[in-house]
């Protein structure tokens, strides 16, 4: 037993969006285990030990009050804590590259190469160091080089776990994973670190779940799971264009495609476009590796994803221009939803960004409402704000406007009273249905002129 008669001592560098609940749900399950988690940043771990985490996800809140202060715990003190360390986590921020080499394309690896030589330095026993951060293929062998320069005499063996949680249901993806991932060397020390990971998630995951591969394949498979479901949305999206000019309607288009079981439902549903951290980001990692590597027609077909998805965020926004009588000069329009999808507050990468700051650059005046995100609204939209209001009351966001734009599919949104907010809007009243979330015939007889995504629009006209 190592301190306080834990069996190990687990460590996660980086108190993020995959760090924070990672660790809280493997604390909640293995008790045997103490678990910190460290970061740079004294006020997200301020956060962590507050009653206001940092971060919004249905379930995480319980799950961190429960065993705070027990099996878990959030510092500042990373030199100590890797120290002590068996096994080490490392969730750090992995953002596109914005400059030199690659910009826009590849992954800006700076913090993961610093993450290393701190772990380097601060050594003195033997350690297992896991990927969770999403990195490039092949990014075990940068680690490992770092790692093992100098003669400090530690040995490192590097791991790949890569994460699949999607926000809003991170804490049920973790207790109850399709699969977990786990990408090791073929060497008997490889497969020994391997082994002793497999043991922590066997504490609640059936051992079917678990799937052990060699690193590369590991790392390669969390961009191409991101890349495939990333395809599938700008798929349906590029359809509901298509069912636009035909009057099809995309909704029954996509229920009689996804009950093929070759196909399946999921990620079937027509929008205003994907965000989120990850799905441009590894497309975009994905399409850096194939021409990295000369494969330039696949290159090409990747990148065709992120084309579409930012021209089905742009013409939404030409829609709601063109039936506003091609003019939004000094009108207002309510937003409805900022986070990049329901329960999370997370707005990275959301439509709403992109979609907000081109209605302003078009002079509309915007009342933004979100139930989590409007303090991440204010933050991505700061110094061109002016004409922005940020409500937390939907019906108060409503009044006197022009139009609705629904971005976010929060469900408060289908179960509001929309006769009351009719009554106080601006006439004629629009409302402009990105997610296809609510009853269109309903707001159509109450006298909204409506137009979705991917169906012919009900209008009074």
């Amino acid at each position: 037993m190592t301190t306080n008669n834990f069996k190990k001592n687990i460590l996660c560098i980086g108190a993020g969006y995959v760090g924070g609940p990672t660790m809280t749900i493997i604390a909640n399950k293995c008790p045997d285990y103490k678990i910190t988690v460290v970061d740079i940043s004294k006020e997200r771990i301020d956060a962590w030990n507050s009653d206001q985490l940092p971060i919004f996800e249905p379930g995480l809140k319980e799950r961190v009050l429960k065993v705070r202060g027990k099996n878990l715990f959030f510092s500042t003190d990373i030199d100590a804590a890797i120290d002590q360390a068996d096994i080490i986590f490392v969730s750090v921020n992995t953002p596109t590259k914005n400059f030199g080499e690659g910009a826009g394309k590849a992954v800006d690896l700076q913090y993961i190469e610093q993450t290393a030589r701190r772990i380097k330095e601060n050594s003195r026993s033997n350690k297992i160091v896991v990927e969770k951060s999403t990195l490039p293929v092949r990014a075990a062998e940068t680690l490992e080089t770092i790692l093992h320069s100098g003669k400090n005499g530690v040995h490192f063996e590097i791991l790949s776990n890569p994460e699949f949680m999607a926000e809003g249901s991170g804490v049920r993806d973790m207790e109850f994973p399709d699969r977990v991932l786990i990408g090791s060397k073929d060497t008997p020390s490889g497969l020994a670190a391997r082994k002793e990971l497999v043991d922590v998630y066997l504490h609640w995951v059936p051992e079917e779940n678990l799937i052990t591969t060699n690193l590369w394949s590991s790392e390669l498979s969390k961009l191409v799971s991101n890349a495939f479901l990333a395809q599938r949305i700008s798929s349906i999206n590029s359809i509901a264009a298509i069912c636009e000019v035909t009057e099809a309607d995309v909704t029954e288009v996509s229920k009689a495609v996804g009950r093929d079981s070759r196909i399946g439902a999921k990620f079937l549903n027509a929008g205003p476009g994907f965000g989120g951290s990850c799905f441009r980001k590894d497309i975009l990692n994905l399409v850096y590796l194939c021409e990295y590597y000369q494969l330039n027609e696949i290159a090409s077909f990747w990148e065709q994803v992120v084309t579409l998805n930012d021209y089905q965020m742009e013409r939404y926004v030409k829609r709601i221009l063109q039936v506003m009588f091609n003019t939004l000069v000094g009108k207002k329009l309510a937003v409805f939803g900022f986070a990049f999808k329901p329960d999370t507050g997370d707005t990275r990468d959301a439509p709403a960004i992109y979609i907000c700051k081109r209605l302003l650059e078009e002079k509309a005046c915007l009342r933004i409402t979100d139930p989590h995100a409007l303090k991440n609204a204010r933050k991505d939209l700061e110094g061109i704000d002016s004409e922005v209001e940020y409500i937390e009351d939907p019906y108060k966001a409503a009044e006197g406007v022009h139009g609705i734009a629904l971005i976010t599919e929060w469900t408060e949104y289908s179960k509001l009273d929309y006769q009351k907010i009719f009554d106080k809007m601006e006439k004629p009243a629009f409302i402009f249905d990105g997610r296809n979330h609510l009853d269109h015939k309903a707001l159509f007889d109450i006298g909204f002129n409506v137009y979705s995504v991917g169906k012919a629009p009900l209008t009074h006209f």
